[in-house]
């Protein structure tokens, strides 16, 4: 069976609807903070896998996928506010040092672990922070990357496999690994006022609603942000091997930016475009994919993200609790380090949200978590992939 775009997109969405009445209706899918169209999208490879197997082969029209990947990261880089780099200080600045060491560890890492295994280096990566940190997003956008560019196979479903892995262990073990913390060295919240969670945001910013008119200037900048970009990866890859949608990245941060000096940018239009595109490029990519292809390597890929785990583990624990103070903050931030070192940031956000809930507010983390976890890390994660990249295929 052949599926046209609109087709295309039409099972897309419904595969999003799916994912949302699962979430919404098993409760411990959405106190994991499981993403709806990872939710629907894996139901649906399954459904697609059983058919195959029953010798009905479905085709999907993945021309959508790819503007909806880079809508995707533009909206990152439109979210990406420099003037909330001021708020975290010197704190914001130690806890993004520790976050780029953990993401250069978890690559190297990954390839060594690949070479051990016998396998190329470049699983490794998509074992490492291309799924650890970057996510499910990252993981698919760097997945057609090496097949495109390497000639790999199976990657997009190994991407996939593993963001899911990633995200499912990033939910589960933040909390737990801060409370451990808190009991561990007897540690209490600062004497703070009542409202003190909201301490990150300035009073005057108060949400703006959503219209038209917001939606269209989002779209404005996305459509500017993802054709410059595209255009300047393919004029600068002889000299800048960045994939397109690195370069719409930067492109969106820059106009982003810009943008607020003349006029006051909607964030919560932001993040409903951005997440509606991200969500039809989950959809369309994991209702795609060819499970069979996993088969064998499904033990080395496990082994590799379990070693990944205790990786985080010992790092955040050892390292960054430790030079971010040892006190109830960076137990607090311990939580959110883990919450996107192995998922994403609305995992990250979830976890300190558990934690404060129960041990009393962090205002430090709720300023720099969302900050460091939305676009520093992006940033930084893509700057080393390629960096890897360089050097594996030089």
């Amino acid at each position: 069976m052949q599926f046209s775009a609109m087709e295309t997109l039409m099972v897309a969405l419904l595969v999003l609807g799916a994912g949302q009445w699962i979430v919404h209706k098993v409760e411990l899918l959405s106190r994991l903070n499981m993403p709806e169209p990872v939710v629907g999208g894996l139901l649906a490879t399954i459904i697609v896998t059983v058919m195959q197997v029953s010798g009905i082969s479905l085709t999907f029209d993945e021309s959508i996928k790819t503007p909806a990947m880079l809508f995707f990261f533009g909206a990152v880089g439109l979210a990406a506010d420099f003037r909330l780099l001021r708020r975290g200080g010197w704190a914001m600045l130690l806890f993004a040092v520790l976050v780029i060491v953990l993401v250069a560890l978890q690559d190297l890492v990954g390839v060594m672990m690949a070479k051990l295994m016998g396998l190329d280096a470049w699983y490794g990566l998509i074992g490492g922070s291309v799924t650890m940190t970057g996510g499910h997003g990252t993981g698919a956008a760097w997945a057609g990357v090496f097949e495109r560019d390497f000639g790999l196979t199976g990657v997009s479903e190994l991407a996939a496999a593993s963001a899911t892995f990633g995200l499912i262990f990033g939910a589960l073990l933040g909390g737990p690994l801060a409370m451990f913390l808190i009991r561990r060295y007897r540690l209490a919240a600062p004497a703070h006022g009542a409202a003190v969670e909201d301490a990150g945001h300035d009073e005057a910013e108060t949400p703006r609603p959503i219209s038209s008119a917001s939606v269209i200037r989002i779209m404005m900048l996305l459509a500017v942000g993802v054709v410059v970009g595209t255009v300047a990866a393919e004029e600068f890859a002889s000299v800048f091997r960045l994939p397109t949608f690195v370069w719409v990245l930067f492109v969106c941060i820059v106009l982003g930016n810009t943008a607020r000096r003349l006029w006051q940018v909607n964030d919560a239009t932001i993040d409903v475009v951005g997440n509606t595109a991200l969500g039809i490029f989950l959809a369309i990519t994991l209702m795609s994919l060819q499970l069979l292809q996993l088969v064998d390597l499904a033990l080395p890929m496990l082994a590799m993200l379990l070693v990944q785990v205790g990786l985080a583990l010992a790092f955040i624990t050892l390292v960054t609790f430790r030079l971010m103070g040892r006190n109830y903050d960076s137990a607090v931030l311990c939580a959110g380090h883990c919450g996107f070192a192995m998922g994403a940031t609305p995992t990250a956000v979830a976890n300190i949200q558990a934690v404060t809930q129960h041990h009393g507010p962090s205002p430090l983390a709720f300023i720099i978590v969302p900050v460091v976890g939305g676009f520093i890390v992006d940033i930084a994660n893509a700057t080393i992939i390629q960096t890897f990249v360089s050097v594996l295929s030089g």
